[in-house]
């Protein structure tokens, strides 16, 4: 698989850039960049547990969210280079530590060393879910090669509208792009199951952050994924938006968003029907709600 990154196709971007050689619009060369390794416990309760869930945040992206919380590392690509067998290593040293699951979070990049990584980590005793927590900016074919490694996926699904997507990321039809990669992650996992500890073992939760001025396109997005999936997928609605690194640059989405904005889509997944939903207590913005990357743990 690492022949995939001589001509590079592995999101919707296409660089075809050898990264062996040089890096394409996410900025990851082939060697894989990891920041923070931690357990998280701020991530939907079925996926903590009493420990927490076993984040990964890995450097790079091939989004350019003017809004990104993370954005010492995806953009600034702070972070160290570990090879596939240390990475293999990190998965089992989050089990001993008694993570929920292994979360790895901003993947896309990195599909085929993660890919060697989970087929080694296992064959060492790996036996926690393993989480792929990503954009949806995601490839069809790529997707395929998660198949049997990745247990749960957890996507964001962030626009509806392709405006906002181009003037907030930098991505040209992602609706279109990440609907269709949420319905093959579906495919790959199936309905939600979980342990008898409540932790989810295998599904689909798709976040959405609701965003400043645009509670109707976060209604639009509820809709399609109410219609597509019923409540065989969970629905996590997230208030948490701060309007840090570039947002102040981009007058609608330069302040907090308000009770109403978010209560009215509240409400909206309510009047729907939707009955797997997560929701967030307004205590959980600002930036201390954001990952200390500090190398830990890599």
């Amino acid at each position: 698989m690492k022949n995939l990154l001589e001509s590079c196709e592995l999101c919707p971007r296409r660089c075809k850039v050898n990264r062996k050689k040089s890096v394409g619009f996410c900025g990851a060369s082939e060697k894989i960049c990891a920041a923070l390794v931690s357990l998280h416990k701020w991530e939907e309760p079925c996926l903590v547990g009493e420990n927490g869930a076993g984040t990964i945040f890995f450097s790079h992206c091939n989004l350019k969210c003017v809004f990104c919380q993370n954005f010492k590392i995806s953009h600034e690509n702070f972070g160290k280079e570990i090879s596939i067998e240390r990475l293999a290593e990190i998965f089992i040293e989050q089990q001993n530590r008694g993570a929920a699951n292994v979360e790895l979070v901003t993947p896309t990049h990195y599909v085929p060393q993660i890919c060697a990584a989970i087929d080694i980590a296992k064959k060492s005793g790996l036996k926690i879910p393993v989480v792929y927590n990503s954009n949806a900016y995601e490839n069809l074919e790529t997707l395929d090669l998660l198949k049997n490694r990745v247990d749960i996926f957890l996507p964001d699904l962030k626009y509806f509208s392709d405006e906002l997507a181009k003037n907030y990321s930098n991505a040209p039809n992602y609706f279109e792009i990440a609907t269709a990669a949420i319905k093959k992650m579906f495919e790959l996992v199936g309905e939600s199951k979980f342990n008898s500890e409540d932790l989810m073992i295998r599904g689909v939760i798709v976040r959405h952050l609701i965003l400043p001025n645009a509670r109707h396109d976060s209604m639009k997005i509820i809709y399609w994924l109410y219609k597509t999936f019923g409540d065989k997928i969970f629905i996590s609605l997230m208030n948490q938006y701060t309007p840090i690194f570039r947002a102040g640059d981009f007058k609608k989405i330069s302040r907090r968003l308000t009770k109403f904005e978010y209560k009215s889509v509240i409400n909206y997944a309510a009047e729907l029907g939707i009955k797997n939903c997560f929701v967030q207590t307004q205590g959980a913005v600002g930036e201390n709600f954001i990952p200390n990357f500090n190398l830990a743990g890599i």
